[in-house]
Formats: structure tokens, sequence, C-alpha cells
């Protein structure tokens, strides 16, 4: 344990020190979002774009995550254990891209559909029988859908769209 923090602590400081535009905790053993690294990152918030926290344990993110970090363009979650986004990613201006890969999503979450800026989606791996066609169908940026190895309905694809979906 200790060295997992003495990990996310060292890359946190790299990141501030360096003035990345990305900060990488994945494979920390992260099961939440740390509020100790919400701290110490605070003066650079505003220049990070992108964000790795793939192959954690994380189960949730807080809206205080979203809130905090709105210049992200890029955002890796896949390889945890997430059912659930928060409704502040709904206010991601910039956000291009989201991967939500191998997670535990049920239901497609219906706040990315409000994030008018978003380019590509993956979803791939998760539980997610039912996708919102007409609402993605809406979404003016939306270029790819990857929703492969999920258990897709037949219909839940046959909506026409205007987007790349892997399928």
């Amino acid at each position: 344990m200790a060295q997992a923090v003495a990990n996310v602590a060292r890359r946190i400081n790299s990141t501030v020190e360096e003035q990345k535009k990305s900060s990488d905790l994945s494979d920390c053993g992260l099961v939440s979002f740390p509020d100790g690294v919400f701290k110490m990152i605070r003066s650079c918030t505003d220049n990070i774009q992108k964000i790795s926290l793939a192959n954690n344990q994380i189960k949730a993110l807080s809206n205080k995550f979203f809130l905090t970090f709105t210049q992200l363009r890029e955002v890796n979650l896949q390889g945890n254990v997430l059912t659930t986004l928060p409704e502040a990613i709904a206010n991601m201006q910039h956000l291009i891209s989201i991967d939500l890969s191998r997670n535990k999503l049920r239901v497609f979450p219906e706040h990315l559909m409000d994030v008018s800026s978003l380019q590509h989606i993956s979803v791939e791996g998760n539980q997610i029988t039912e996708l919102p066609m007409e609402k993605l169908c809406l979404m003016p940026a939306l270029k790819s859908l990857d929703v492969r190895s999920n258990p897709l309905t037949p219909e839940a694809t046959s909506f026409p769209h205007h987007f790349t979906l892997l399928t």
C-alpha cells in the first residue's frame, strides 16, 4: 500500500513540476481518485488535457473529478469497475475521447450524450444490452463508438447513424 501511494505521489509531483499536459495514474491500484491528489495538483488542473486512470480498481468517480479537470480532452478509464459516470461529465466542453472499455457498465452512460465535443467513445467489453441510438445520432461531433464485446440486442445497433459503430 505504501509503495502504491508513493508511486501516485511521484507521478503527480512529476506532472506538477514539469507542468505536463497529461497525467498517468494507470496501474496504481486505485479504488477511487484520491482527495490528496486534488490538493497536490490544483495549481495545474487547467493545463491537464489528458488523464489515464486505466487498469485500477476504481468503482466510481465523483463530480469533483470532472469539475476540477475542466480542460480534459482525453480520459482513459479502461480496466476499472465503474458502473456509472457522474452528472458533471456533461459539462466537459473540451472532451474529445473517453475510453470506458472493460468496466462494469450495464447501461450506456447517458450524460456522455450531453458532451457535444465528444468524437470517440469506447465502451468495449462491458455489459451493455441497449444503446440510445436516437440520442447518439444527435451528437454532432461523434465519429466512432466502440461497443464490441457487449451483449447487445440485435435491434440495439439497427438505427441509421452517421458515425462508425464497432460491434
